[in-house]
């Protein structure tokens, strides 16, 4: 799903809000995380999960075509990992691992 299935799922199960405002929402929701990430910041969201930014330090790394050392540089990285509740739902419909699966 992209942003603007979301903004039109979301405004079909709202009828009673303009989709242009939906979509103002979901921006200022998605804006808020970002600016919140670059600040260094941790997101939670309760049963869903949460962002967090993540620091790969400076390295030396090799150019694939050419085998040649190149520097890279240090870099932030976002980093999202599922709360419990989202594992859950995720999960809902697969066998569990105890269970013996049953084939013909």
């Amino acid at each position: 799903m992209i942003k603007s299935e979301l903004v039109l799922k979301i405004a079909a199960q709202n009828p009673h809000l303009y989709q242009r405002d939906v979509e103002n929402v979901v921006n200022a929701i998605l804006d808020t995380i970002a600016d919140a990430l670059a600040r260094g910041d941790r997101v939670e969201l309760r049963g869903f999960g949460a962002f967090s930014v993540k620091r790969r330090e400076a390295r030396s790394g090799r150019n694939p075509r050419t085998g040649e050392a190149v520097s890279v540089v240090e870099k932030s990285i976002p980093v999202f990992k599922t709360g419990k509740e989202m594992r859950k739902r995720l999960n809902i419909d697969l066998p569990h691992a105890s269970e013996p699966e049953l084939t013909s």
